[in-house]
């Protein structure tokens, strides 16, 4: 009934695009700060970006800040990732994340995102 569902990952060449979606259903994104999160195999998981429920702040990793922006919409109860100037370093699963403060309450399947020419 709780799910976090990601989608928008795959094979993109260096320098590409991606914009990933996180569509919830079964709760309320609003009630909660959303975030992303990858893991590369062999590679602790680590936080790409955060927003508040409000959607008035936004919080992102050194890799990754100036190249993405994570967004919500919480009319469609749908969180996104737009990704820029990808690197092969960018190449991960992918996940999205409810947390109420610093606990996680639900977590996506993950999406693969490969940065490959």
């Amino acid at each position: 009934q709780v799910q976090l569902v990601e989608s928008g990952g795959g094979l993109v060449q260096p320098g590409g695009s991606l914009r990933l979606s996180c569509a919830a259903s079964g709760f309320i994104i609003s009630m909660y700060a959303m975030s992303w999160h990858r893991q590369a195999p062999g590679k602790e998981r680590e936080l790409v970006a955060r927003i508040t429920g409000a959607g008035g702040r936004t919080n992102y990793a050194d890799s990754v800040k100036g190249r993405s922006t994570i967004s919500r919409d919480n009319a469609k109860n749908t969180v996104y990732l737009q990704m820029n100037s990808l690197k092969p370093e960018d190449t991960a699963v992918y996940y999205c994340a409810a947390f109420l403060g610093d606990n996680p309450r639900y977590w996506g399947q993950g999406t693969q995102v490969t940065v490959s020419s």
